[in-house]
């Protein structure tokens, strides 16, 4: 990613994983920054890491906390596997200060309390020097302060008073003050918001948010946060137009000459399929197909589980002479099988690029998509999220495939959502009823590469993989499910014939 480096002051690492990538790198050294979000959001596990990340290049840390103890950091700490040895917590509120004989408690606020506040924290850093600082928190000064005036008074000569200093400031805020002040927006050399939201089932959906940072161009907009056992995660929006890559120039087959027909010579690189159809219909079939066809030929894939466990894919598509684990156990594909209600959008999106740009995958299977759109019904811009990363895959050269399931079997046949317009090829498969049996039809129906078949084709699954058979000709009113036959002859396929309509297209066909 380019981006302009600032010219205010050399740029350090936050140790936040993503955020820096968010930064373009950092932020600007020996700046004052406040970090806000409501409690909870994981404000104090963030100002850890950004702590511990100078104490690893041999930065001295001080945590001043005005609301928190030393236990209660160390166990915060402790819960990620984090040592805090290499760092000075200081508690400038210690337990003896609490004797109500002092009156000088949080609790009764008063002028003297705050300029002693203020002054202990002077005091303790120029005793140690350290090169990064975290106080914590705000609303404890503010509480002092009683009005706006001296509150930002304080703010002020502890901000004159740090750049002096050579050292880089995080500073808390729960948002306890007035709604809509924005006196800490203006003082501080950027704002980083934190915020979480309840969803309906499954767990909250954290975000962060980059409200202000001079001298930096930074990646704007909400950006997904995940609070894992190792500390906090961001996950970067991602935008396909900061990815270019190149596309190679030749077409994967599906390993069916019957499908190669439909699709107009195969599958090509660089686009995006999606297999549409009801359940049962067959669509996980044909995707593996595809997908095993293009291991065949040496390529690399990831495949991304939501609806089926992967024990059952993995047992179906031995059982269709279609083994998976060879090609997992070569490290050529990667599955995942993925909770919906635990995944946000760009967690999802990080996966992806983590498949294609550290693992080499070439060909990204997506199954299905209704799960994923389900769980987060409350995200209005997740289809713009989805353009984002199909065209981002596509620019790398990656084959994706998507499987998007329809309500009903037969007749009056739905989606939830309507993706069609954000890919290249468009499989149609559907059920229909001849001669008192329950037979599949596929077909394409668009396709922006190549010079498909307009015809609808009959398919089988069986233990020999997926066949296609001939052109239906002489039938009328197939993608409705309820076809009629017009013909002199029946075309469709023979059970026995399926056997040998695996790779050899029209071979497959019945002649009654």
């Amino acid at each position: 990613m380019n981006r302009p480096v600032s010219t205010e002051g050399s740029r350090i690492p936050t140790g936040i994983e993503g955020l820096d990538d968010i930064l373009g790198g950092g932020v600007t050294a020996n700046r004052l920054y406040l970090v806000e979000g409501p409690p909870g959001t994981g404000k104090t596990t963030f100002s850890l890491q950004f702590l511990l990340q100078g104490a690893r290049h041999g930065e001295p840390g001080l945590y001043v906390t005005l609301s928190e103890t030393e236990s209660e950091l160390r166990a915060v700490a402790q819960t990620h596997g984090w040592s805090l040895d290499g760092l000075e917590l200081f508690e400038l509120v210690p337990e003896a200060g609490l004797d109500p004989e002092l009156e000088q408690t949080l609790l009764h606020p008063s002028e003297v309390e705050l300029g002693e506040t203020v002054r202990g924290v002077m005091e303790r850093l120029d005793t140690l020097k350290p090169k990064r600082v975290v106080l914590d928190s705000l609303s404890e000064l503010r509480l002092l302060a009683q009005n706006p005036l001296r509150y930002r008074r304080q703010i002020l000569a502890l901000k004159h008073f740090f750049s002096s200093r050579d050292c880089t400031v995080l500073v808390l805020d729960d948002r306890t003050g007035e709604p809509g002040d924005l006196q800490l927006h203006s003082i501080a050399h950027g704002v980083i918001s934190l915020d979480q939201t309840p969803t309906g089932f499954g767990a909250e959906r954290r975000r962060l948010r980059v409200i202000k940072m001079r001298g930096i161009k930074y990646s704007g907009g909400y950006h997904d946060m995940s609070i894992l056992t190792g500390g906090v995660c961001v996950y970067p929006r991602l935008i396909a137009a900061e990815h270019p890559g190149t596309i190679p120039a030749e077409t994967l087959t599906t390993g069916i000459d019957g499908l190669d027909a439909l699709l107009g010579g195969g599958l090509v690189p660089g686009t995006t399929t999606l297999l549409n159809g009801p359940a049962g219909v067959g669509k996980t079939t044909a995707a593996v197909r595809c997908m095993v066809s293009a291991l065949e030929q040496g390529e690399r894939a990831a495949f991304f589980l939501f609806d089926e466990r992967l024990p059952t894919l993995m047992l179906r598509s031995a059982a269709l002479n279609m083994d998976l684990q060879p090609y997992i156990d070569s490290g050529h594909l990667n599955i995942r099988q993925i909770d919906p209600a635990e995944l946000s959008p760009g967690e999802f999106a990080i996966a992806v690029r983590n498949a294609v740009e550290r693992d080499g995958a070439r060909v990204v299977v997506v199954d299905s998509l209704n799960a994923y759109l389900q769980a987060m019904p409350e995200d209005r811009h997740l289809t713009l999220q989805m353009h984002e990363l199909l065209s981002y895959l596509g620019q790398q050269g990656v084959l994706t495939l998507m499987i998007l399931g329809q309500h009903g079997l037969v007749g009056d046949i739905r989606s939830d959502v309507d993706l069609s317009y954000l890919a290249d090829t468009v499989l149609l498969l559907r059920f229909f009823e001849a001669d008192g049996e329950v037979r599949k039809a596929i077909s394409v129906v668009k396709t922006r590469t190549t010079d498909h078949e307009r015809t609808i084709r009959e398919f089988r699954v069986d233990t020999d993989g997926l066949s296609i058979g001939a052109p239906l000709r002489g039938f009328q009113s197939i993608l409705s499910g309820a076809p009629t036959y017009r013909g002199d002859t029946a075309p469709l396929m023979h059970p026995e014939a399926s056997a040998h309509a695996l790779g050899e297209g029209s071979d497959g066909i019945g002649n009654g």
